[in-house]
């Protein structure tokens, strides 16, 4: 039972949010969220949206002591030159996101941080990802930065600077648990399955998840948008970042173009390209080469400098190999095994076959061919249940009727 003196945030007026469903989706938050007798701290990663500032509404109003952060990646010394739009988690615009952070926690009468990650980003998440661009691949940047920066690098920072706090907490979408019997913190899709970022987050360890909440995950958008304006704050019907950059990738990757060649699956060479970075698996616009049908791009090949276009079709897989795998709401699984796998975050969970490998790799084999599947992005594993297994880096691709791996 909740103990009588916390207070339960204000509940939206709204006929439509006063539903059972919510009721029983705002016991289950509340429950998960361990309450003591004495107050808990917990710091918050602010970003000046309106999801990170309702998760710290709810967390003050359930009678926890919140404090706000926002973590500073933009390094105005290196990144000063390069031109971007807002609305983007690294973006020249960061201070007019602290200052809405800012003005939120003096809204809601809670203590205010800003956190100097400027290196630390550079290193593991710029870095890396001008490496796997050149390379061929196509990282995601929200994955790494979620495990090395988010929710490591942030937290980590913050008691370095001697804030105090029990929990660290975000305004990401997806359901978090203890199963006892495993001794594991199991990691589940959110209720609303359209804005679910479980994806991007497969990464967090164990120990990650141990100490940190995900006060949102029983919440639908339209919930979280009713909370904040019933708080009266500006950002509720702010539009959601749609990426962690919304400039041109040269600005980051700051290299020359190097001339090479469209060709087709044969060889055959079908036009000219500045740099085989500027492309990515799937794509069709901007490729400048007439077809009788739509062209794609259904390979990048580093070592000659080729970038492989096709027909929809012949971008096709029935089998990928990923690596560098990691585990979350079970062991690693020893034998085959049918699960539920995303290539994407907006894709829906769909049925595969887990077929492990040496040296922390394995072949993730598809009942139907899919689509667009990039080397360098994530494979994430779930089960029947949504409950997120682990997940890996895509490193290939493959036709499981000849076993051919396509060129990358």
């Amino acid at each position: 039972m909740l103990p009588k003196q916390k207070k339960l945030y204000i509940l939206p007026s709204s006929k439509k949010v006063k539903t059972l469903n919510f009721y029983v989706s705002l016991v289950k938050v509340i429950t998960h969220f361990h309450y003591k007798e004495d107050k808990m701290k917990i710091l918050v990663g602010m970003s000046g949206g309106v999801d990170s500032s309702v998760a710290a509404c709810i967390l003050k109003d359930a009678g926890y002591e919140v404090i706000g952060a926002t973590m500073s990646i933009w390094d105005k010394e290196k990144h000063f030159n390069i031109a971007a739009q807002k609305d983007a988690c690294f973006s020249p615009h960061e201070e007019q996101d602290i200052e809405t952070a800012r003005a939120i926690c003096q809204k809601l009468g809670i203590e205010y941080h800003v956190i100097d990650c400027t290196k630390q980003y550079q290193k593991m998440v710029l870095d890396n990802f001008k490496q796997e661009y050149l390379a061929g691949r196509t990282p995601n940047p929200c994955v790494m930065c979620n495990a090395t920066i988010k929710f490591e690098a942030l937290p980590r920072s913050a008691k370095e600077q001697g804030i105090e706090f029990d929990k660290f907490a975000t305004g990401h979408y997806a359901r978090l648990s203890y199963n006892a019997p495993l001794k594991r913190y199991q990691l589940r899709r959110a209720a609303d399955a359209k804005k679910d970022q479980s994806y991007f987050i497969y990464r967090l360890q164990q120990e990650q998840l141990s100490k940190i909440l995900l006060p949102l995950g029983e919440y639908t958008k339209d919930e979280v948008r009713n909370i904040a304006r019933k708080y009266g704050l500006d950002v509720s019907d702010k539009p959601d970042s749609q990426d962690f950059y919304t400039g041109d990738i040269n600005d980051i990757l700051q290299t020359a173009p190097e001339v090479g060649n469209f060709v087709d699956k044969n060889g055959r060479i079908l036009g000219k390209h500045q740099g085989i970075w500027n492309f990515t698996i799937g794509q069709r616009r901007g490729l400048g080469i007439s077809a009788d049908r739509p062209l794609y791009v259904i390979g990048l090949n580093k070592d000659k400098n080729e970038v492989v276009l096709g027909y929809a079709e012949e971008g096709m897989k029935s089998a990928l190999t990923a690596k560098d795998l990691t585990w979350l709401s079970v062991p690693p699984f020893k034998a085959e095994k049918e699960i539920f796998v995303k290539l994407r975050s907006s894709q829906m969970p769909i049925p595969a076959v887990y077929a492990p490998k040496d040296d922390n790799t394995a072949t993730i084999r598809f009942f139907e061919k899919q689509k667009a599947i990039a080397a360098g992005q994530s494979v994430v594993f779930y089960d029947e249940n949504d409950f997120v297994l682990g997940g890996g880096i895509i490193e290939g691709t493959q036709n499981a009727a000849d076993e051919r791996r396509d060129c990358r």
